[in-house]
């Protein structure tokens, strides 16, 4: 099968996009055969703030139904993939939008939610995030896991604090994931994971999608998307091609202000990071060069199996181990 063939005949699935949601971004989904996207629709928002977004996003995905449709289980993507389109999977980065309320898990839950980020860069009721001092995993996160596990939302560590994630891990009945990250044995840095955390999560029935984010690869914004295959490879080495995905982080639309408010603690106090430029990889641009992936991986020797399974096949199968059908 030539690469064009194996990208279009496979499940494609991106396990982190936080774009400016729009037709634009949801024609280039279409460009690039995206089968599902895990979209966020809450950062810092609160309760109140992310049910609004939330509602804007359904809104979307009916104005749009030629080419998008909810997920809610893993049928969905497989529906979604027959009818070719793009399922969005309703995702947060962050679990303050359950403020002190376990009930509004199940809340969301109900509202088609279906990935929940702990915690966002810093401390909140749950636990800590990567750009804080980690007092680890809080009784009320605790709670909360049970309950995420009771409801069947994945729960994600990306910006997750070193304790708290392990903690995390432990305490889940459910495997957890690593939505976008990158590994800190190609670059240092506070977002990016040590082979240990790597194998932990691994050895305990996780999931890792790797980012193509340009500030934490190892070129930064000299990256092409074959450094980007580089590290997805060098997760691979270490946890296996069963347990990795893709997770892009793309920010398409996005400006200036985006960021200053993504960087800010809940996005109006301390500084807690400064990405500098942001430019992603050389190759995958856009959304609409999804398909360069596919090339990128066949170029450097992967198999057809392997390149069915991170591009999509592995985040099927681990969605369904969460959600269920």
């Amino acid at each position: 099968m030539n690469m064009k063939s194996l990208h279009q005949d496979s499940i494609v699935i991106d396990g982190l996009i936080i774009a400016k949601w729009g037709r634009e971004v949801f024609e280039d989904m279409r460009k690039g055969g995206l089968t599902a996207a895990n979209c966020t629709v809450s950062v810092w928002e609160g309760f109140q703030a992310t049910v609004r977004n939330i509602a804007e996003m359904k809104k979307m995905i009916r104005d749009n139904a030629d080419l998008l449709m909810l997920v809610r289980g893993t049928a969905d993507i497989t529906r979604a993939k027959a009818e070719g389109k793009t399922g969005i999977i309703l995702g947060f980065q962050n679990a303050h939008a359950i403020e002190d309320h376990l009930g509004y898990i199940e809340a969301f839950a109900d509202m088609g939610v279906r990935v929940i980020q702990l915690c966002y860069n810093t401390q909140n009721l749950v636990g800590t995030g990567c750009y804080e001092r980690d007092g680890g995993l809080s009784d009320f996160g605790r709670e909360a896991v049970a309950e995420l596990n009771r409801t069947g939302i994945m729960i994600d560590l990306s910006h997750v604090g070193a304790k708290t994630s392990e903690e995390t891990i432990l305490e889940s009945k459910m495997p957890v994931c690593y939505s976008h990250c990158l590994p800190s044995g190609l670059k240092q840095h506070p977002r990016n994971k040590s082979d240990e955390q790597l194998r932990f999560i691994a050895d305990h029935g996780g999931f890792v999608g790797v980012t193509m984010f340009a500030p934490f690869l190892k070129r930064g914004i000299e990256a092409t998307v074959d450094d980007y295959i580089e590290a997805i490879d060098y997760v691979i080495n270490i946890v296996g091609e069963d347990t990795v995905g893709i997770g892009t982080d793309f920010t398409q639309g996005y400006g200036h202000d985006f960021f200053e408010w993504l960087t800010h603690d809940k996005g109006r106090h301390r500084r807690l990071t400064n990405f500098g430029k942001i430019v992603n990889p050389d190759g995958i641009r856009t959304i609409g060069e999804f398909p360069n992936l596919t090339e990128a991986m066949t170029r450097a020797g992967w198999g057809e199996a392997r390149i069915r399974k991170i591009m999509g096949g592995n985040w099927q199968r681990v969605f369904g181990q969460v959600w269920g059908a």
